[in-house]
């Protein structure tokens, strides 16, 4: 990747043109031809640092239930009980991590599904010798950004403010179902990428694009963009930084975490006896070292003494849940070693 195909990842991981015809737009910003920066995002996709570009929904507000699974597995046994977990439609992230608690995975399931029903399919797997539920009580933050162009660091503080939604009961409906389907799905790479899904509905392009502005005006969408995948992007310390904060303190810290720039996803996680931390905080950085300076940076100014450091070691699987496909997979059915 050159300078220009960087601050191309920068402006289309945050904005992206809900519109008939978004690439032209792109291009001009960057004087190119349509031609020119279609041929750019096409080499990217073609490389695996775009992931996929489409419409990153709020599980929560969708109805979904989700948790985040700690699990301490014999080391002998994880590979074979990634696998195994992996096989579950609802897990999106899996990872190794440097700790007795050594996977770390992501679940999420339909309205009516029970999260801890599901955990339990794991239960006859061997190797398993503690499981922790960490599901989010409160969201301070997620939105992964990762800067592509850095010729300078960006100075560690918290200067991010957050993102203003209309708060509005959201039950989806039927309708409202088809209309995810399909924006959730890759944008092509065509002059009119959202025709497709616009002739899927019976609707017209704008009919669809008002929509989709409309659900991340009341936040069911975080937003429009490009997913990148983070190693082939040059981040390769994927860190998962946990803090052991005061309960009174909890509210002012997480909402202190969330204004950092490096931080891409914070929020409050129940504790264990053998888990004291309450806080969870995510950077992404080129380096190891990078990581740890930033992490130290970032315990400055929050003031919390006690945290850790977990990094990913290995990457089992890294997806997106697809919402309301249910009907594509039978997830009640059990998962067998």
């Amino acid at each position: 990747m050159d300078k220009l195909d960087k601050e191309i990842l920068n402006e289309i991981q945050w904005t992206f043109p809900l519109i008939p015809k978004p690439y032209p737009q792109i291009a001009k910003k960057f004087e190119l031809t349509d031609e020119q920066l279609m041929q750019r995002l096409q080499d990217m996709k073609k490389s695996g640092v775009i992931r996929q570009m489409s419409a990153i929904f709020d599980t929560r507000k969708l109805g979904y239930k989700s948790a985040l699974v700690a699990m301490a597995i014999e080391s002998e046994k994880l590979d074979h009980v990634a696998n195994q977990v992996n096989k579950h439609p609802g897990v999106s992230h899996n990872y190794e991590r440097n700790h007795e608690y050594n996977l770390w995975f992501t679940l999420a399931v339909p309205p009516g599904s029970d999260l801890k029903t599901e955990i339990d399919k794991f239960s006859k797997l061997p190797g398993i010798k503690k499981t922790r539920l960490l599901p989010t009580i409160k969201l301070f933050k997620i939105g992964v950004k990762l800067d592509m162009v850095d010729e300078k660091k960006a100075e560690v503080k918290p200067t991010e403010e957050k993102k203003k939604i209309l708060e509005v009961k959201f039950i989806a409906t039927e309708e409202d179902k088809k209309y995810i389907r399909e924006l959730q799905k890759d944008l092509e790479l065509v002059e009119r990428p959202f025709l497709k899904s616009a002739q899927n509905l019976g609707i017209t392009e704008e009919q669809l694009l008002e929509k989709a502005k409309y659900y991340e005006a009341i936040g069911v969408m975080r937003r429009f963009a490009a997913i990148l995948r983070h190693r082939e992007a040059g981040f390769v310390a994927n860190g998962m930084i946990v803090w052991k904060v005061p309960p009174e303190r909890i509210e002012e810290v997480g909402a202190k975490l969330g204004a950092f720039p490096q931080i891409s996803h914070c929020y409050e996680r129940p504790v264990y006896q053998d888990w004291p931390y309450n806080v969870f905080s995510m950077v992404h950085c080129k380096s190891f070292d990078d990581a740890e300076i930033v992490a130290k940076e970032i315990q400055k100014h929050v003031d919390v003494a006690e945290y850790k450091i977990l990094f990913s070691s290995r990457e089992f699987k890294k997806t997106r849940v697809e919402y309301f496909v249910e009907h594509e997979f039978k997830i009640e059915d059990p998962i067998t070693a």
